[in-house]
């Protein structure tokens, strides 16, 4: 999981009414630290508020209940009493903190996230490279290996910092509005585009390389498969644009090729009947 060491924290969060609530309970300080510890374990995932227990594994109740040094009866209390709140939401088996993208740094955290990916890269190029010749000396100069994965990685710092310093700030060309009209189109919904969080969600998506065409592509998949089951209500920004979002664009998901109708863009082309009305 990605590296974060920190995560925000309002100062006037004792004066939000839910927390008020929450203090008038019989356990209510117990309560109180569990909700700290999860916003730091979603903080410490980095997957956009879910709270994990490995990079693939969601973190259930007994589990918090061993990690957070807390009775399990108490865990489940205040599970309960943050869902009814509206401070937590599920997403199937995974626990999320909800509004995570307004409360705390996606930009940093998407970042870190990129950043550790990266290394991890580095890590297993240089243990190939180990392999295949001798392992060298501590004691010993670095190798030309060694030198050579050091001279990639200034080069890398310099080119991402020409890129930050010359690049202008793409964000307002991105399509929130076309993406959105097409959900809304797709799954009968009416979510806005200009909601702070779903563009948040969008931009990250956007940052990690994925395409307008992508975006499309998801809504067509997931809304094969779920418009017209018990799972219609995931159906909405958070669900397909999180941490999830390559996997669903990975799906294979039998018919969805006719689902955009005679808009043209199933092969890849962009969705003309709704450019005549979205502009962003």
């Amino acid at each position: 999981m990605s590296e974060i060491t920190w995560v925000k924290l309002k100062t006037d969060m004792f004066e939000n009414d839910k927390i008020k609530l929450i203090e008038a309970l019989p356990a209510a300080d117990t309560i109180i630290v569990i909700w700290v510890k999860l916003i730091a374990a979603a903080g410490k995932a980095n997957q956009n508020g879910f709270i994990m227990l490995t990079e693939n594994i969601p973190m259930n109740a007994e589990e918090m209940a061993t990690i957070f040094n807390r009775d399990i009866n108490t865990v489940r209390l205040a599970l309960q009493t943050f869902q009814r709140y509206g401070m937590i939401e599920l997403d199937g088996d995974a626990m999320r903190i909800k509004n995570w993208e307004i409360h705390q740094n996606i930009d940093g955290m998407d970042r870190v996230r990129l950043q550790n990916r990266e290394r991890k890269r580095r890590q297993r190029e240089k243990e190939k490279l180990i392999k295949l010749g001798p392992v060298p000396s501590r004691d010993s100069h670095a190798t030309d290996i060694d030198k050579e994965l050091d001279i990639d990685k200034d080069k890398e710092k310099e080119r991402y910092k020409e890129k930050k310093d010359i690049v202008p700030d793409k964000s307002d060309t991105i399509p929130y509005q076309s993406i959105l009209a097409y959900l809304n189109q797709q799954a009968q919904t009416s979510y806005r585009a200009t909601s702070k969080a779903t563009q948040q969600l969008i931009k990250a998506r956007f940052n990690e390389g994925f395409t307008e065409q992508d975006f499309y592509k998801v809504i067509d998949n997931k809304v094969s498969t779920w418009l017209n089951n018990e799972f219609a209500k995931y159906l909405r920004p958070q669900t397909l644009f999180g941490t999830k979002f390559e996997g669903y664009l990975n799906e294979r998901v039998k018919g969805n090729e006719n689902i955009r109708g005679s808009n043209g863009s199933a092969t890849g082309e962009s969705a003309p009947s709704l450019r005549g009305f979205c502009s962003n």
